[in-house]
C-alpha cells in the first residue's frame, strides 16, 4: 500500500484479505536473479544501525494495511528460519493520524512484551471483524481477554517511553524513504516488497509475498558480500 493510498482506506473499512499458507516454497525469479530498480531498490546511502556483525532485516508495516495482513504469515514463517547472522524486526509506520494511533498501539504492546502474541488477533479484528481499534480504551477492552493488563496498557500508551519509540520509528521510516507497506529493508541498503518483487506480473498476493521473500534472501546474500 502506497503512502498516497492511506487517504483512501481506513482500518475500519479495509477489505478482508485471505491469509497465505505453506509459504516456504519460493517461486523462481527471472533468469539471472532479481533486477535492481525492479524487484528491489538500492539506497543511495547505507542506513547505520543493527547489531554489530549482523544483517538487519526490517519489515515496515501497518496493522490496518490489507496487503500487510496477507504478507504476515509469509514473512513470519520465514523469520523463524533465518540464519544466525540475520536479525529481524518489525517497525510500524505512521503515515497519517489513524495509522499513528496504531503505531502507538504497536509500541505499547512491544513495551509490554505482548505484541507478537496478540498481533494475529489485532490483524483479524481489523480485517475480519471490522474493528477500527483507534480508541485506547477500546483497545484495552479488546486486549484484556488476551492477557494484556488494561491499567498497565493505558499507562504505557501515554508514556514518554512509547512516545519516544514512535518518534524513532517515524525518523527511521523517513530515513529509509518508505512510501508504502509492506516494505522489507535488508542490511541497511536494500528495499523490496511484494509489489516490487512481482514487477510486471499478474499473480496472487500470496505469490507476491513469496517472491518478496525470495528477493530478500538474495539481498541477504548481497549484504554478506559487503
Amino acid at each position: 500500500m502506497k503512502r498516497r493510498e492511506f487517504t483512501q482506506l481506513s482500518a475500519a473499512t479495509a477489505l478482508a484479505a485471505g491469509t497465505a499458507g505453506g509459504l516456504l516454497v519460493q517461486p523462481a525469479l527471472a533468469q539471472g536473479g532479481p533486477i535492481e530498480g525492479r524487484q528491489y531498490q538500492r539506497l543511495a546511502n547505507k542506513v547505520p544501525g543493527g547489531p554489530a556483525g549482523k544483517i538487519e532485516v526490517i519489515e515496515f508495516f501497518w496493522y490496518g494495511c490489507p496487503h500487510c495482513y496477507v504478507f504476515e504469515p509469509t514473512i513470519e514463517a520465514w523469520a523463524k528460519q533465518l540464519p544466525a547472522d540475520v536479525v529481524y524486526r518489525k517497525v510500524h509506520v505512521a503515515f497519517r493520524e489513524n495509522v499513528k494511533i496504531h503505531q502507538r498501539l504497536f509500541f505499547t504492546l512491544e513495551a509490554m512484551g505482548k505484541e507478537a502474541q496478540v498481533r494475529p488477533a489485532i490483524f483479524n479484528a481489523i480485517h475480519r471483524g471490522g474493528q477500527s481499534l483507534t480508541d485506547p480504551k477500546a483497545m484495552a477492552a479488546f486486549l484484556a481477554p488476551l492477557g494484556v493488563d488494561s491499567a498497565k496498557f493505558l499507562e504505557l500508551y501515554n508514556s514518554f517511553t512509547v512516545q519516544t519509540k514512535c518518534q524513532q520509528a517515524a525518523k527511521l521510516q523517513d530515513t529509509y524513504n518508505i512510501d508504502g507497506v509492506p516494505t522489507v529493508a535488508v542490511g541497511g541498503r536494500f528495499l523490496t516488497s511484494p509489489s516490487m518483487a512481482g514487477f510486471g506480473l499478474r499473480v496472487s498476493e500470496e505469490e507476491l509475498g513469496q517472491r518478496a521473500i525470495a528477493v530478500a534472501n538474495f539481498l541477504i546474500e548481497q549484504s554478506r558480500k559487503g
